[in-house]
């Protein structure tokens, strides 16, 4: 397969995941927003979703307050911003069109028309009053095409690039999702204050699970209270959680294992030793030593992953 063709495949599939990611984030919020009681609670919120993104430098140049109006502009049409849905489902098609040849026919209809349904959704004025309406429908047009690409391409290059585009996304999103939530809530380690903080922190939790479509997996795995230490658990070492960090490195260095070329034998030992870790790593060690510096390792290896797969099988 051509370096550049693997790359658009590559692309395509992280820029898909970015926005189903961006969706679950927001709609998340959206939905915990209606529970703060007070402006400075909702804004801290919001500032939280730029936070995960990395995105709040970014956003203070272009609209300056913090608030739900805003930050959903910009993380939903802002065209200028490379990693609102609205950017991510165009440059997601642009790479599907590029390479039309390596991918089905059902595959290329389904990014073209999520793109082309897109631009009429996002003019709805509705869509500004119900945006979660907007946030399901994204994550239904990625499961699609996930769901089109697994029972219509054959099992080859084209087909392991793309997997391994999803996964690498999806587990850097995880990670910084984790990342935030426990940065900005260390005081859970610590016990709450009464009644209202315990609710406050169920609602905060089952938040993050429902983002990630964790919370009912959690009650099946853990069958208790939702606590800090188990979200973690789940959301890192639970290799049977698809969107845990775990489940993501099997499958990275399954699909990386069969696209092997003479020149990523370094690539796949990384790959494989972050995944001997999160297989036999134990949650106990890894709160003890720190929560954000263990996400803060991981994030800068699996980036540094990421930019070896370029160089070993990508365009430069």
């Amino acid at each position: 397969m051509l370096s550049r063709t693997a790359d658009h495949l590559f692309w395509m599939a992280r820029y898909t995941e970015r926005a189903e990611n961006t969706a679950r984030m927001l709609d998340v919020h959206v939905q915990s927003a209606l529970l703060q009681p007070s402006v400075e609670a909702r804004s801290e919120g919001w500032a939280s979703v730029l936070g995960i993104s990395e995105l709040t430098a970014d956003f203070k140049a272009r609209h300056g307050d913090i608030n739900a109006d805003n930050v959903l502009a910009f993380m939903v049409r802002d065209s200028a911003n490379p990693s609102s849905i609205c950017s991510c489902l165009r440059a997601a098609r642009e790479n599907a069109r590029a390479v039309r040849g390596a991918i089905t026919t059902e595959a290329w209809e389904t990014v073209n028309q999520t793109w082309l349904e897109l631009q009429r959704l996002a003019a709805e004025p509705r869509i500004r009053h119900d945006p979660s309406m907007l946030f399901e429908w994204v994550k239904y047009r990625s499961h699609l095409l996930r769901g089109v690409t697994s029972g219509t391409m054959l099992r080859d290059e084209a087909f392991h690039f793309l997997l391994i585009g999803t996964l690498l996304e999806r587990a850097d999103n995880t990670a910084r999702l984790l990342d935030v939530k426990f940065h900005t809530h260390a005081s859970e380690f610590h016990g709450s204050a009464g009644n209202r903080g315990q609710e406050q922190d169920f609602y905060h939790w089952a938040g993050v699970l429902r983002s990630v479509s964790g919370f009912e997996v959690y009650r099946k795995t853990y069958r208790e209270a939702i606590t800090p230490e188990r979200v973690a658990e789940l959301l890192i070492l639970r290799a049977n959680m698809p969107r845990s960090l775990a489940a993501c490195m099997s499958e990275i260095v399954s699909n990386l294992s069969r696209v092997a070329n003479p020149q990523s034998a370094e690539t796949l030992r990384r790959a494989g030793l972050l995944n001997a870790q999160l297989q036999f790593g134990r949650i106990e060690d890894i709160m003890s030593t720190g929560l954000h510096a263990y996400l803060t390792d991981f994030l800068g290896r699996i980036n540094e992953l990421g930019s070896a797969i370029s160089q070993d099988f990508l365009a430069a």
